[in-house]
């Protein structure tokens, strides 16, 4: 009878929790495209990066990765990866000379192969098509942009079953397209409406393509007049875990933005990613740019993550190592910036420095969403930066490894396309464009990476975003303290333990309250402090996990 009862509560407890993976798919209508079967036909049609590069081009042609490569307008390309592939070896050879690098299992650090950029058994395939008019901020003439993001994909494996190993490699190509271009007679708001129509859709494969390219479709407005520049993001070298290292695998991020004169894709500045090393050598840079980002204005932009850092601040490429910890090192894009741990003799920014902004800000009455602190300047100089975002919550260094189609199942081959940062930043997107549609001002403000902001609470509520990018909230404030092996598993193994030890502690069989006065404590004293951590994570705790008083700076929560 009571094994009975224990399967119909199992059963109910089942019925009441949310299907992760249905919520979870739901969440980049509108926003994105990822339906299997239709990246698969607009890869072959006009969609296809030979066809997009080269509108004249026949669809029934793949372009390969040596006839990509060999393109008058990729050849900067090409050639300023070469050079980051040269500094870099020159770079380890220095640094760690006892350590082998090259093509190969036999090298301490394995290079990724360049080779396949020059064959006729490569290309790049659409993995993703993504709507970006969450940064029409960046320039509102533009209407923001639209991704279509292309991985890079053997094409002489063969699908045998099941057990097929995925013909894709570690590198994506992403064009990033105007979502509108100057002499296009469209709105905006015509944009968002047809992106959030085409969300409503419950369509796949060439149904859903033909709508999507319909004349009233998202994909209607988008040509080879909309290309603005090719982002690259490619493992450039993985090093197995041994003896005297820790697993590591470092990325290549790179960006190249199409001049439309010379028909050439030339290497540009990237998107806040801030020049460490060469502003720490120059005092004048130094100087110039904690005046430029500690100005009230900059600050607050900064603060709410719409901030658009001059290009004299910034790399033209950047190296991601992964996994970066959370403890402060070298590994992470802005370490050393700002005074504190590991700081170098002359930081950028002295606490005194930060301390002093925060406080003008708040005597003036801004209201900072996410900036309370030391620590949340710091963790935001981080996140800005191309590196410091894809070292937060990405799949393997990419936060959208995006649909294996080619495989023979593509559903099974790749069950999450993109990581729990892409996922669980939908609904601010969605948001963007919702009141684009309506005419309404949006909030283009973001939160930290490694954390949604609470407009999407009550969406992500019940999957595994709601509490962070893939972690509960007590994790992942842990993770910000803590380094992962203690935060993930000390922790919470000696929680544990101690659950497991308390039947062995009262043994009292007593039934009688006034016979167990022990364990009336102990379980008084265990509400008592989840009463206490629940009134500080709902009333004391803002934007980022840092402590605010709610009677200052109000309540940075959703009923």
């Amino acid at each position: 009878m009571r094994l009975r009862y224990v399967l119909i509560a199992l059963l109910l407890l089942a019925g009441a929790v949310p299907d992760r993976g249905v919520r979870a798919a739901a969440l980049e209508r509108g926003t994105a495209i990822i339906d299997p079967s239709a990246l698969r036909e607009l890869d072959r049609g006009q969609f296809g990066i030979g066809r997009l590069l080269l509108p004249e081009r026949s669809a029934n042609m793949p372009l390969t990765d040596r006839e990509l490569f060999a393109l008058p307008s990729m050849l900067p390309v090409r050639q300023a990866l070469d050079g980051e592939f040269e500094r870099y070896v020159a770079r380890h050879k220095s640094s760690l000379p006892n350590e082998t690098i090259g093509v190969g299992d036999g090298f301490h650090f394995q290079l990724f192969d360049r080779a396949l950029l020059d064959s006729q058994d490569t290309r790049f395939v659409l993995a993703g098509i993504v709507n970006r008019m969450d940064r029409t901020y960046v320039s509102e003439a533009d209407c923001g942009e639209i991704r279509l993001i292309y991985r890079l994909t053997r094409t002489n494996v063969s699908d045998s079953g099941d057990d097929t190993a995925s013909p894709r490699l570690p590198m994506t190509l992403n064009v990033v397209l105007k979502a509108r271009v100057e002499g296009q007679a469209v709105a905006c708001s015509e944009i968002a409406k047809r992106w959030l129509a085409a969300g409503d859709l419950a369509l796949t494969g060439a149904e859903l393509t033909a709508k999507l390219l319909a004349k009233d479709g998202p994909l209607d407005l988008i040509s080879y007049a909309n290309i603005d520049r090719i982002e690259t993001n490619l493992q450039i070298a993985h090093a197995p875990k041994s003896a005297v290292r820790d697993f590591r695998t470092d990325y290549l991020l790179k960006v190249f933005r199409y001049d439309p004169q010379a028909h050439l894709f030339q290497e540009a500045p990237m998107e806040n990613q801030i020049d460490r090393d060469r502003i720490l050598a120059d005092d004048s840079l130094r100087r110039e740019f904690k005046a430029w980002l500690l100005d009230p204005q900059h600050l607050v932009e900064f603060d709410r993550g719409v901030a658009v850092i001059p290009e004299k601040f910034l790399a033209h490429g950047a190296i991601a190592p992964t996994p970066a910890g959370f403890d402060p090192s070298d590994l992470l894009p802005e370490f050393g910036l700002v005074q504190g741990e590991g700081a170098t003799a002359n930081p950028v920014f002295a606490e005194a420095d930060v301390v002093a902004a925060l406080r003008k800000a708040s005597a003036d009455g801004v209201t900072l969403q996410n900036i309370r602190s030391v620590g949340g300047f710091e963790r935001r100089l981080n996140d800005v930066t191309c590196s410091g975002c894809h070292q937060t919550r990405g799949i393997g260094g990419f936060h959208f490894p995006g649909v294996d189609w080619m495989a023979a199942k593509p559903s099974n081959s790749t069950v999450v396309p993109a990581s729990p940062h892409f996922f669980g930043d939908q609904v601010r997107r969605r948001d963007i464009l919702t009141a684009l549609r309506d005419g309404r001002p949006p909030d283009y403000s973001r939160g930290f990476s490694s954390r949604p902001q609470s407009r999407g609470s009550a969406e992500l509520a019940g999957t595994e975003y709601g509490d962070g990018w893939g972690a509960p909230e007590v994790l992942q404030e842990l993770l910000t303290m803590f380094h992962p092996m203690i935060a993930g598993v000390t922790i919470p193994g000696i929680g544990l333990a101690l659950l497991a030890f308390a039947p062995f502690i009262d043994k009292n069989p007593s039934h009688a309250p006034t016979d167990r006065k022990f364990a009336i404590s102990i379980f008084t004293m265990f509400l008592m402090l989840w009463a206490v951590l629940v009134i500080i994570g709902s009333f004391f705790r803002g934007p980022g996990f840092n402590f605010v008083f709610p009677w200052n700076n109000g309540i940075f929560f959703d009923l």
